[in-house]
């Protein structure tokens, strides 16, 4: 009995003792809190975040300047021959329309720079000019008027020359799967391929349209290039 009268005052001077210092530090072993944890790791991510994205739109803008400094943007031509031309900016196609004679209408879908072939060396192995030559696709579209079928050629566009590839016509109630491709170009009679090329000579599709769009395609390249770095930078730069 003695023994437990003298328990139950020291029991109270403990707990007495452990809710004074409780009062005193609410947070005795010092732990942070977790809304401060995850505040401060917030913090260093967008800290992460910014410099991260401030070394990109530093090479963005020096990748911009050094083109700028190395290439001067034309003018896009607006038309060639009888052709009208749409840069379709922001695209890798460009479009060339006309009318020819009384019903047929000409549209010309060209690509950018799409294919290459290595150039032919010299005996002793060096190369003629570039080291390879480009290609540009040209699907030439000709109707006869609205909802009528359509005679298709495929060309690639060397630098000074038409490369006629096929050849078909797309019926205006066929679905594209359907369709009968034809024999490869090169396999046809050698006097009907030359009265198909020159149907598009006379078409104004020829070796100067090479010349062109190789021309034309040069400056675009570049100036897509300007303008997808810009584009890029501006939606960085958005907070």
């Amino acid at each position: 009995m003695a023994m437990t009268r003298l328990i139950r005052p020291l029991r109270r001077t403990l707990i007495s003792s452990s809710k004074s210092v409780s009062q005193k530090n609410p947070n005795p072993l010092n732990l942070e809190s977790p809304f401060s944890i995850v505040s401060t790791r917030s913090y260093i991510s967008e800290m992460h975040k910014s410099a991260f994205e401030g070394k990109i739109l530093r090479l963005i803008r020096s990748e911009i300047q050094y083109e700028l400094e190395h290439f001067t943007p034309k003018q896009p031509a607006v038309e060639y021959d009888s052709f009208i031309v749409d840069d379709r900016p922001g695209e890798q196609w460009i479009s060339l329309k006309k009318k020819f004679g009384e019903k047929e209408e000409i549209k010309i879908e060209v690509t950018m720079f799409d294919g290459s072939v290595p150039v032919e060396k010299s005996d002793k192995g060096i190369p003629i000019g570039p080291d390879v030559e480009l290609h540009i696709t040209l699907i030439v579209n000709i109707s006869k008027g609205e909802g009528s079928d359509v005679l298709e050629f495929e060309c690639l566009a060397w630098p000074d020359s038409i490369e006629i590839v096929n050849v078909l016509v797309r019926w205006k109630d066929m679905k594209p799967d359907q369709l009968y491709m034809g024999s490869e170009f090169k396999d046809l009679d050698d006097e009907l391929q030359e009265s198909l090329y020159e149907f598009l000579e006379t078409r104004g599709i020829d070796d100067d349209l090479a010349i062109f769009v190789h021309e034309y395609m040069k400056n675009k390249d570049k100036t897509e290039l300007i303008r997808w770095m810009g584009t890029v930078r501006s939606f960085i730069e958005q907070k």
